[in-house]
């Protein structure tokens, strides 16, 4: 049986229900693990299983050569972190922060980190709390591969796959923020043609399938698109941007018809239009990336 002189140990601070199921999975994989959490009484199921409940954040870290932090955004981590008596306790500790945030805000944290003598990583977690200790976590870390690579067989208690993105501090946040932004236009669209759908006497079950095909297509043309724009050539073979710019009138119409609002089907058609106005109309939708980007 391990004991406390050789068994691993962490830190979770934040206990939301990201951070629980963070600190569960470590408790599951044998991890001595130390909790703590601004708002008191969310440590009580962990204590029950053995976790320890710190009184303050800077026993918490004193408590572990590794901190794993997780709450809703670096304001809130900030105000922790960089306590001074929580900055001093973390000296020569490592700080894991999966909270999520901006490219800029982790490049910030880590410099902090850097005068402060805390060693620093920077991650992002791309699945549900369900997920987390199971073979379907996704996490995203970034920052010194030596470093990720001395807590990796801690780490990997929280399950799944664990991508070390390179060394640059801003790669996590930044794979995150573009992969949000996949999801939550993606469901902003959904929800829309939910709208659509049931103003038209269809009900969301009876589109479901049928939204599921639309979405099957998708996987395939990201791999294509990607290439096809890091070419820079933008093809339109498939389906040039004037076709696509006539199908997002379609949806326009369709929705206003019924009192729907069409604003963001409207900026979209409207991307599509700019392209097609500098000259662009026999390329595909992609060239809208590049359009975006100009200064």
């Amino acid at each position: 049986m391990s004991t406390h002189t050789d068994q691993p140990s962490v830190t979770v601070l934040g206990l939301g229900p990201m951070g629980r199921a963070l600190a569960g999975a470590f408790l599951d994989a044998g991890v001595r693990t130390t909790v703590w959490n601004r708002t008191p009484g969310r440590d009580a199921e962990l204590t029950a299983r053995g976790a320890a409940s710190a009184a303050s954040p800077e026993e918490a870290v004193a408590a572990a050569p590794l901190t794993v932090v997780c709450v809703v955004n670096y304001d809130a981590s900030d105000a922790v972190l960089r306590q001074e008596a929580v900055a001093s306790a973390l000296k020569g500790r490592t700080v894991v922060n999966l909270s999520a945030d901006t490219p800029g805000r982790a490049r910030d944290t880590a410099e902090w980190a850097g005068r402060h003598g805390v060693r620093y990583l920077d991650g992002a977690i791309m699945t549900p709390t369900p997920a987390i200790g199971t073979d379907d976590a996704v996490l995203l870390l970034s920052g010194p591969e030596e470093l990720y690579r001395e807590h990796r067989p801690v780490l990997a208690a929280l399950g799944g796959s664990h991508t070390h993105l390179g060394e640059e501090i801003g790669r996590a946040a930044a794979y995150d923020i573009a992969l949000l932004d996949v999801f939550w236009t993606a469901m902003a669209g959904y929800t829309h043609a939910l709208a659509v759908a049931r103003a038209e006497g269809v009900t969301a079950t009876e589109l479901a399938p049928f939204a599921q095909g639309i979405a099957a297509i998708l996987p395939p043309l990201f791999t294509e698109f990607a290439a096809d724009t890091d070419a820079g050539t933008y093809s339109g073979e498939l389906n040039p941007i004037t076709s696509a710019a006539s199908t997002m009138a379609h949806v326009v119409h369709a929705s206003e018809a019924h009192g729907i609002d069409a604003s963001v089907m409207r900026v979209i058609e409207g991307q599509a239009r700019r392209v097609i106005a500098l000259g662009h109309g026999t390329d595909g939708f992609t060239r809208v990336a590049e359009v975006l980007a100009r200064r």
